[in-house]
């Protein structure tokens, strides 16, 4: 795609938004939608910040979907990139022990998980090992 296919395709996107908000009511609906999509996104992607995969990339773009309409999401994902990239840098920093200790605390809220929700009880059977401590605290699985 060309520049100027996505400066076209750029312009047709903003004169179309230009048109909704014309509208009081499908652009208030619009901003319902994009608010709804971007919490959700944003939700998740907090939820899955501990946990190994794209935790903290799924953050940023439920910041970004809610950064096209709302002021105060575009302000704050400035912020948090800068402050993710500084403390990604301070990690990647760091000596080995602590990169340890955070792979370990990565995997101990991994394992945690995975017993609170009856994984450990359930794989441990596949293999015929039953062992009370394997079973959910809150009653899911096996």
């Amino acid at each position: 795609m060309s520049d100027g296919e996505r400066v076209s395709i750029a312009a047709r996107l903003a004169s179309w938004r230009e048109r909704l908000r014309g509208r009081r009511i499908i652009n208030l609906g619009y901003r319902i939608v994009i608010g709804v999509v971007g919490l959700v996104t944003l939700v998740v992607g907090i939820v899955a910040i501990p946990y190994p995969g794209p935790g903290w990339a799924i953050v940023f773009v439920g910041l970004a979907v809610l950064a096209t309409e709302f002021d105060w999401a575009r302000r704050l994902l400035a912020y948090a990139r800068i402050r993710y990239d500084a403390a990604m840098g301070w990690f990647r920093r760091q000596g080995t022990w602590v990169q340890v200790l955070g792979l370990a605390f990565t995997t101990a809220i991994v394992v945690v998980t995975m017993w609170v929700f009856g994984v450990l009880d359930w794989a441990g059977e596949r293999v015929n090992i039953e062992h009370e401590w394997l079973d959910s605290p809150i009653g899911i699985g096996g």
